[in-house]
């Protein structure tokens, strides 16, 4: 039988002999992997230009956009879908201090040309310690070793990240039926993912604005404005924070999320919550025609039956001016810091739910439930309140490896 290890080295041969004897003119080997809910090309960053303002071209190229299906590409047609990851060794600087492994995430625009590198995807992120294992990007886990921690940094964010998956004759073991998550079906191997130090990953602060809330004014109508209580929080990735109770009182917003509000009124939410989040990047200092930054996230308080298994707070976030299928897991991770820090939205909500429930009060663990199901994220805090890591359970599949065209 052949070894992992061997199976990997002679998909790698295999690549750099099609490309050598291909006349396409542009092939790049490329690893096709789902990390949490979200799937993404993992490249080299030797295999593409040095120039980085070639790039755009090839990452359109590699997902098919612009095209709402993305046909000619390995998108799906959603923001989930339409991710590069591009993968490097940690700087001689960086590995002296424990990082081995440098990582930019792109987020491909689907129905539009758009490249940002302005945020990170915490789902992805899972499965760069294991891409770069299997490549060799990193050195390779103890001999005997029952799991592999791999520290990287990401250049989006300038944020450090863990990641700690099992192993099995020095490869990372992905199949294994230890957990399962939202969203994906079955069991797999537990991927630990702990966000070091994560506040401030585009601001520099935690609470951006100074304040853990903050007011709001939008206008509701031609004639009416309306004051609504929101929470700005960078944490992972910056998140404007809503509550559902004032924006349904002025929106159809139960229906949008439901799918069953009337066009106009889809519209007319679609385009409220991009104005909230767009007045919130300004307050956040951010560039607010950057749709990937910040996120905006959409609290409600757990029903009778959430409460019953143990849900601390609901979420609804858009991705791209689109409502997530699941929740982009940097936007969970900022809401299980957000919920710990008096007086957010999030704190709010979770007080709230836990006095209801009985849960205890001052643990860390929050519980969420999304429109796919539950997660469970942490946050751990240092004793003059900075945040020192953010953590959440997620699991990965290889899928394909070999070359992509542009």
């Amino acid at each position: 039988m052949f070894s992992h290890r061997h199976t990997l080295r002679c998909a790698r041969f295999a690549a750099r002999r099609y490309m050598a004897s291909s006349t396409a003119q542009n092939p790049i080997p490329a690893t096709f992997l789902r990390g949490g809910t979200s799937k993404g090309i993992f490249l080299h960053r030797d295999n593409l230009p040095a120039d980085r303002d070639q790039w755009p071209r090839i990452f359109l190229g590699i997902m098919g956009s612009p095209d709402k299906e993305q046909l000619n590409g390995m998108g799906g047609g959603v923001s989930s879908l339409s991710k590069i990851c591009v993968v490097s060794p940690g700087s001689p600087e960086q590995q002296a201090q424990g990082i081995a492994v440098e990582y930019t995430f792109v987020q491909v625009g689907v129905r539009d040309s758009s490249i940002d590198y302005s945020g990170n995807c915490g789902n992805l992120s899972s499965m760069i310690g294991v891409f770069a294992s299997d490549e060799g990007i990193c050195a390779p886990p103890p001999p005997g070793a029952a799991s592999h921690t791999v520290r990287s940094f990401n250049t989006n964010t300038l944020k450090v990240i863990d990641t700690t998956f099992p192993v099995a004759e020095s490869y990372a073991a992905l199949d294994l039926p230890e957990t399962s998550i939202a969203g994906v079906p079955g069991k797999a191997s537990t991927i630990l993912m702990e966000f070091v130090h994560p506040a401030g990953a585009r601001t520099g602060k935690l609470l951006p604005s100074g304040s853990s809330l903050d007011i709001l004014e939008i206008p509701a109508s031609p004639t009416q404005t309306r004051q609504l209580r929101v929470s700005y929080v960078d944490a992972t990735n910056p998140t404007v924070f809503v509550g559902s109770t004032e924006l349904s009182e002025f929106l159809s917003f139960d229906e949008y999320v439901a799918g069953s509000a009337s066009s106009a009124a889809a519209t007319s939410v679609s385009e409220t919550l991009e104005l909230i989040r767009q007045r919130g990047a300004e307050r956040m200092g951010l560039d607010p025609s950057a749709q990937a930054q910040p996120k905006i996230a959409v609290l409600s308080a757990p029903d009778k039956a959430d409460l019953e298994e143990g849900v601390d707070i609901v979420v609804h976030a858009l991705s791209m001016g689109v409502l997530h299928r699941t929740v982009p897991m940097t936007v969970g991770l900022c809401l299980g810091v957000a919920a710990n820090v008096h007086g957010t939205l999030g704190w709010e909500l979770v007080q709230q739910a836990r006095s209801t429930s009985g849960k205890p009060l001052g643990e860390d663990m929050v519980r969420i439930r999304h429109p796919s199901g539950l997660v469970d994220v942490g946050a751990k805090f240092a004793e003059d309140g900075s945040v020192k890591s953010a953590t959440v359970v997620r699991t990965g599949r290889r899928l394909m490896k070999g070359v992509v065209w542009w």
